[in-house]
């Protein structure tokens, strides 16, 4: 038997969230804003804006592809939500829960995306600044490649 209540308070629980998260960077909790947090946090790959827009026309009327973008562009300033560049050159999007420093593995094939608990960034920072003279000021590091799933099903690579 599913207990409806619980799922009830789980949703009511992360739309809270949802809302400090936007109250903290000074955003309106609007009901844009927290359906497409809630749709980026019900998947566990990472989406394009195009279908979230999609996914936002079937809970409002009226929602342009331009809002979307605006949305995702303040969601991933703000550090709530992550971009993934595909090497397709196109930019996806993914909410990621984990809070620690970290970086992310994505499979290029299911659009799966796995946290690393791996950085290097001492290393290159010494490599910067003995070889280069230079300073390092901040990092990204994304991991692109195959899921083991998807390389022993022999899944054929989007892009």
């Amino acid at each position: 038997m599913i207990n409806r209540n619980c799922f009830y308070l789980e949703r009511d629980a992360m739309k809270s969230d949802f809302q400090t998260l936007l109250k903290d960077l000074s955003l309106k909790s609007t009901p844009k804003r927290l359906a497409l947090l809630q749709i980026l946090d019900e998947e566990k790959v990472y989406l394009s804006p195009e279908s979230i827009w999609k996914k936002m026309q079937k809970r409002f009327k009226r929602i342009g592809l331009p809002t979307v973008y605006r949305i995702l562009d303040e969601l991933h300033e703000g550090n709530i939500i992550s971009r993934v560049i595909h090497p397709n050159r196109q930019l996806y999007y993914y909410l990621c829960r984990n809070e620690e420093h970290h970086h992310h593995f994505i499979c290029v094939s299911c659009s799966r995306v796995e946290d690393l608990h791996f950085c290097a960034e001492k290393e290159i920072e010494s490599l910067v600044v003995k070889d280069m003279k230079g300073q390092v000021l901040s990092h990204i590091l994304q991991i692109n490649g195959l899921c083991s799933r998807c390389l022993t099903e022999k899944v054929p690579v989007h892009g």
